[in-house]
């Protein structure tokens, strides 16, 4: 019996021992973990999965190039099934068990929100490339979340700059808001562009996600005096808006934010309908910068799906946070957190930028000018709110 409690004693420390090991900071693995958290699943899933695509296609280029400060990266995958409850849980698991250096995703400003405060309890770093809502990286007095992050930028500074776009660049006098009222998003992309513009603002409609059928809004300011339709919403209703307003005789330009930057967007318009679509966008493929043209090519011949601006973030944030880890010289949550307060200039391919006080990126608005279904322009736009 005593031999026997001997070795019970020995095989539990060993135990106990092995558990600690396995417990280090992610700075002293073999590898450098990186969590890539998306909508996989779910209504913002076309989001989620191209930008999640684009994770993996940025840390395959890293580790051929041999790897961040002599280390490979590996990439921990999670789809959150665009479910906020889903995000929160994700962020404890990826910074807590799977111990990873930061955390790209999610893609929506809800779950962002839901996961921030998993992310400051693990004290890990958390970046979405396209949570933009004003606030998101705030909390409810105004103080900046200490390990939150983004690389797009705000609803209100591109409800700033498309309203400044209308103003400058179509000389609008009048314009008609269709917006979606069941979403964050659109609210405060509507309030800016109230702000901002110019002009008069004619009538002020809404919708809500997932609607399909838009004939009886469209027919309300059919027989009205305006200059430009401006929807603040997503691809999904926005699409459907766009075929179904140009079909009933609706003429004018339709401005709209990023959430209309997918291809399905197109699709659901119908091609013969995209003529005067401008939209804000993060990213312009048909830059003729080369690292952009080579980003394009590279994503294309991967997926077999065109790259957008989505993608184009969350290609950058893998690459934002490679710089992070490479000045901080480890991959420990808190040391990359820090490192990350410092990068100005960072030469990414949806443009330039530093962070500010706010973790918020300081770059231009991209205004997309589409006709008969072809990009044929792009403005750049600082706005001054």
């Amino acid at each position: 019996m005593k031999k026997s409690i001997k070795f019970f004693v020995l095989g539990m420390m060993l135990i106990i021992i092995a558990g600690c090991g396995s417990q280090g900071e992610a700075g002293e693995t073999d590898s450098i973990k990186i969590g890539s958290m998306f909508e996989l699943t779910g209504s913002a899933a076309a989001y989620g999965t191209s930008m999640n695509n684009a994770v993996h296609m940025a840390v395959a280029e890293i580790n051929e190039d041999g790897g961040i400060n002599g280390k490979q990266v590996e990439v921990i995958e999670y789809d959150t099934k665009t479910d906020e409850t889903e995000a929160a849980s994700l962020t404890t698991r990826l910074g807590t068990r799977d111990q990873v250096a930061a955390i790209i995703g999610p893609a929506t400003t809800g779950s962002m929100q839901a996961a921030i405060p998993s992310a400051n309890t693990a004290e890990v770093p958390i970046m979405s490339p396209t949570a933009t809502d004003d606030g998101v990286l705030t909390d409810s007095n105004g103080d900046v979340h200490p390990y939150a992050w983004r690389t797009s930028f705000t609803n209100s500074f591109q409800g700033s700059a498309l309203a400044q776009f209308a103003n400058d660049e179509l000389n609008a006098k009048k314009a008609v808001i269709l917006s979606d009222n069941s979403s964050d998003y659109a609210i405060g992309l509507t309030e800016t562009f109230g702000t901002i513009f110019d002009g008069e603002i004619v009538a002020s409609e809404n919708f809500s996600e997932g609607e399909t059928d838009f004939s009886a809004v469209l027919t309300n300011i059919k027989d009205l005096d305006f200059d430009v339709l401006y929807v603040p919403g997503y691809y999904e209703e926005a699409g459907p808006i766009i075929k179904q307003s140009r079909e009933m005789g609706l003429k004018q330009p339709i401005l709209g934010p990023d959430g209309m930057g997918n291809e399905i967007l197109r699709d659901l318009a119908g091609a013969e309908n995209m003529n005067d679509i401008y939209y804000t966008s993060h990213f312009v493929v048909t830059s003729e910068d080369p690292a952009v043209q080579e980003f394009v090519s590279n994503y294309k011949d991967e997926f077999n799906i065109e790259a957008d601006m989505f993608t184009g973030l969350a290609y950058d944030s893998v690459y934002v946070l490679k710089e992070a880890i490479e000045n901080a010289e480890s991959s420990d949550p808190k040391e990359v957190n820090e490192a990350l307060k410092d990068i100005t200039d960072f030469p990414g391919i949806t443009g330039t930028f530093s962070f500010d006080e706010k973790h918020d990126p300081v770059k231009t608005v991209n205004i997309i000018e589409i006709q008969d279904n072809e990009e044929v322009g792009v403005y750049e736009v600082d706005p001054n709110f």
